[in-house]
């Protein structure tokens, strides 16, 4: 073999070696790239896993919330029932309260209110309020309950409440009865 083939042949097998080494360092560099995109895909599962676990956590703290706000005010409105029952008696105490004072008999008046003043007391320490609607004052359809319409007696009334028919109650901050009134038109 002549020199100059014996060096072709060196050139070459150097090519081969070079070719060798650089598809060694290519086979690297993708392994060394499919460990970092294993190691992205673990991190970004994982961001998942923590996103999922925090979406769910603040689902049940709201969950907890409002079950805890629906039972205070099952506990404010447990008695609803019994004190609306109730609310037909009230008045029929005020309407006695009337007669009786307008007949002049103070024995009875007293004790009609001593009767009065004990029952509402009860029912104001359960948590009743009567709501105070007055003459003259705007009428609100989501406060009151309008029960007819008539002639204003003067301008400044149009719109206005003329008459209170029957009072309104609240039990906490809930109107359990509306106040029926009759307004100007």
């Amino acid at each position: 073999m002549s020199e100059k083939e014996h060096a072709l042949e060196e050139e070459n097998e150097l090519h081969k070696a070079a070719a060798e080494v650089q598809n060694e360092g290519n086979e690297q560099e993708s392994e060394v790239h499919e460990e970092l995109s294993k190691e992205e895909q673990l991190k970004n599962e994982l961001a998942k896993e923590k996103d999922k676990f925090l979406r769910l956590f603040a689902e049940f703290e709201n969950y907890k919330r409002r079950t805890a706000k629906e039972r205070l005010d099952l506990f404010k409105t447990a008695n609803q029932e019994v004190i609306q029952a109730m609310l037909p008696v009230l008045d029929d105490f005020d309407r006695a309260a009337k007669e009786i004072s307008k007949s002049g008999d103070k024995e009875a008046l007293s004790g009609v209110e001593l009767i009065y003043s004990k029952f509402k007391n009860i029912l104001t320490n359960k948590g009743l309020t009567e709501m105070e609607v007055e003459e003259g004052e705007s009428f609100d359809a989501e406060l009151h309950e309008a029960i007819t319409q008539i002639p204003a007696p003067s301008k400044k009334l149009k719109g206005k409440i003329i008459d209170v028919v029957e009072k309104g109650y609240k039990l906490g901050d809930k109107i359990i009865r509306f106040p029926k009134v009759v307004t100007g038109q």
